[in-house]
């Protein structure tokens, strides 16, 4: 019976079908009747089912009105989630989100040996590990990235606490030594991080992406934590062989005395702090331009700003600033001056001197940095003698931030600290695209040895054989067939790079041996079956 057109006739025959939604209803087939079936809209409860029968009973007009506004927003949604799918089908795309990307197996080797070289760098420098969730309170986050804070990711209120993806590694680090008043610590962390910037895929930004980050927290002497952090940055760098590179050093307090000097008002300063850190990317007429026409300075004083940061050098440029008639007047940018020559020392004695340039033009655009800044950037050499170095990029960053963890604590007592930061991204779209270039072939398994068998009917010797290597820690694998042919066996071996092979077969078995083969040099040994791990051991070793 058509129970919602009889329903529909019997109380205001009147009406047009266009009040109701849907046309048709059915009661449920085997079901209790707590629920009934629409057949577009699939099973409607008890509940909203009595709703709608009290709204037929009002006014016509009221009935349309409500039905409309209630009961035509489930069946929206109802129909949204049930036709939607198939309707799209068609036009589905299966791709990963802007900005996102999967790794390869081949991918995952090359990250994963970047990842242990800077991790153990890590550790050579005594750092502990560390790990904290990938979102936070959407409130820890706010108000420490500046501009950069409408980069941030959040996350959809479920009923519950407002939270956001975290934009990078210092600011989760930051509140976990306020929240367990912990006073000292050196850690490192690796972890993914997530920003709502345009991608550039080629140029290995992504809008998720991994850090590595080491920092120092605690009230030390001062730059030795500091000159520290920049002698690991030389130490990962080389170790890589990413090619030569540049370390750009400054410190916010001299950016602070040049803002000053040149009469830019406090209010600005990082307003255009975060204009000047672009000077990476765009010409000085253009951070010129956004300075004076976004962001209201004087063209004059735009000017003597650019005076000051298109200065670079090493530490004759600091003695030079020391010299300069506005800066030593200025109490925060003599302050910097003077831990910047400190500096030097320290890192003249680590012997990465060479690989430090003061450059006035650093801006580092992050809030929450209160001293000494660097960025590391490789340098490509132009084909043409006597040119100047290409910069090709930055690949790794940090600075000082002594105010942060007091702006978590309740009582603002502060933790100073220093880290880094490494493009774990940007470093490997070098290193693969050096690898395509010179055509080098990546193993995707770290398997030691192949077993195998030429003849059928010897999977249960072949199992038995693979558990004793693998109880003695020996990486192996073996082909998931009953009688597996024996130059697929050997194929396999090659392409995958395996570089040893146990055969077992008839004779073996009743000889008490096992045949060991190279599969580089294809010779073969049999060895007894009691001997084989040690040998097989051995021959490790040596490769």
């Amino acid at each position: 019976m058509v129970l919602g057109l009889r329903l529909h006739s019997a109380l205001y025959p009147s009406w047009g079908l266009a009040c109701l939604l849907p046309r048709s209803f059915a009661s449920c087939p085997g079901k209790s009747d707590s629920c009934l079936m629409m057949p577009q809209l699939g099973l409607l409860h008890r509940r909203a089912w009595a709703s709608l029968l009290g709204q037929l009973r009002r006014p016509p007009g009221a009935v349309c009105i409500r039905a409309v506004h209630s009961h035509s927003q489930v069946a929206e949604a109802t129909l949204t989630s049930q036709l939607k799918p198939h309707e799209e089908k068609s036009n589905f795309i299966i791709k990963t989100p802007k900005g996102t990307r999967d790794l390869s197996p081949q991918q995952m080797v090359v990250r994963e040996k970047i990842l242990d070289m800077v991790v153990s760098c890590f550790k050579r420098h005594g750092a502990k590990g560390l790990d904290t969730p990938a979102f936070e309170l959407k409130e820890m986050l706010t108000e420490k990235y500046g501009e950069d804070s409408m980069l941030i990711y959040d996350l959809k209120d479920q009923g519950g606490e407002l939270l956001s993806l975290r934009y990078d590694l210092t600011v989760p680090f930051a509140r976990y030594l306020a929240m367990n008043k912990v006073k000292k610590m050196k850690r490192y962390h690796v972890g993914k991080v997530w920003r709502r910037e345009s991608p550039t895929i080629v140029q290995g930004r992504y809008r998720e992406f991994c850090q590595c980050d080491f920092d120092i927290a605690g009230q030390f002497d001062p730059m030795i934590p500091d000159a520290e952090c920049l002698k690991i940055m030389c130490e990962i760098l080389s170790g890589l062989q990413l090619g030569d590179f540049l370390i750009k050093v400054n410190d916010r307090r001299i950016l602070d005395g040049i803002f000053a000097v040149c009469g830019i008002p406090e209010s600005k300063f990082h307003a255009i702090c975060s204009s000047i850190d672009k000077l990476d990317k765009m010409s000085w007429k253009d951070v010129r331009h956004e300075m004076v026409a976004k962001k209201g300075l004087a063209p004059e004083v735009a000017d003597r700003v650019g005076d000051y940061v298109q200065c670079h050098g090493g530490v004759s440029l600091v003695e030079q600033m020391f010299q300069d008639s506005g800066l030593s007047q200025n109490q925060h940018a003599l302050e910097g001056l003077r831990d910047l020559k400190l500096l030097f020392e320290y890192l003249t004695l680590f012997g990465v001197a060479e690989k430090i340039s003061f450059d006035l033009s650093l801006a580092r655009g992050l809030d929450y940095y209160t001293g000494v800044i660097y960025e590391a950037v490789l340098l490509q050499t132009s084909a043409r003698a006597g040119e100047e170095p290409l910069n090709v990029g930055s690949v790794a960053a940090g600075g000082r931030y002594d105010g942060l963890v007091g702006m978590f604590d309740p009582k603002g007592h502060k933790v100073p600290c220093v880290g880094l930061s490494i493009g774990v991204e940007r470093i490997f779209s070098i290193v693969e695209q050096r690898m395509k270039t010179f055509g080098e072939k990546i193993r995707t398994t770290e398997t030691e040895v192949f077993v195998a068998t030429p003849q059928k009917n010897f999977l249960q010797e072949r199992l038995k054989l693979i558990a004793e290597l693998w109880d003695a820690g020996i990486k192996a694998e073996l082909m998931y067939k009953n009688n597996p042919k024996l130059l697929t066996q050997l194929h396999y071996c090659e392409n995958m790079g395996i570089p040893l092979m146990v055969i077992i077969g008839e004779q073996e078995l009743k000889e008490g041996v096992i045949k060991l083969r190279s599969v580089a040099s294809r010779e073969e040994v049999a060895i007894k079956r009691e001997n084989l791990v040690a040998e097989i051991q051995k021959q490790l070793s040596k490769s």
